[in-house]
């Protein structure tokens, strides 16, 4: 499991530089890729990191309208970018993955804002992922 953690922590990452940068979260990913075969010091970009990545990017506006409405007293653009991030990977992975078990998305996602932001990250990530969980059948329901 400790492959999937690296691979999420590198999608966090790539969605994390192209938010910072303004830039389009695939165009982001394929430079990771490229420099990762080019320079040999740089890590390579697993093949569940792109997935995760991919994934998201075809459901970059359900996550933010889903994150949007489900943050109390947060709007997307006051959230800080890291916690920003995280949820939107852990939505993505949680409501749109079905081979990875709730609890494992809900902890990667918590370890990952104890990691990166602050103290009152990861109770913040952990409510908002949760209350995606409960109402993941209706979610993907309403997409349909």
């Amino acid at each position: 499991m400790a492959a999937r953690n690296t691979a999420r922590k590198r999608a966090f990452q790539i969605l994390f530089e192209a938010d910072q940068r303004g830039a389009d979260v695939l165009t982001v990913l394929a430079d990771w890729v490229r420099h990762s075969r080019s320079d040999t010091r740089q890590p390579p970009v697993s093949e569940y990191t792109m997935e995760l990545v991919e994934g998201y990017a075809k459901k970059t506006a359900r996550i933010d309208e889903l994150i949007s409405q489900y943050a109390v007293g947060w709007t997307l653009d006051r959230m800080p970018v890291v916690d920003r991030n995280i949820l939107r990977l852990g939505a993505y992975e949680l409501v749109w993955v079905d081979d990875t078990p709730d609890a494992v998305v809900l902890d990667e996602a918590v370890q990952l804002a104890k990691e990166f932001s602050t103290d009152d990250s990861p109770a913040f990530v952990n409510g908002l992922l949760g209350r995606f969980k409960d109402l993941k059948p209706t979610l993907r329901r309403d997409e349909a």
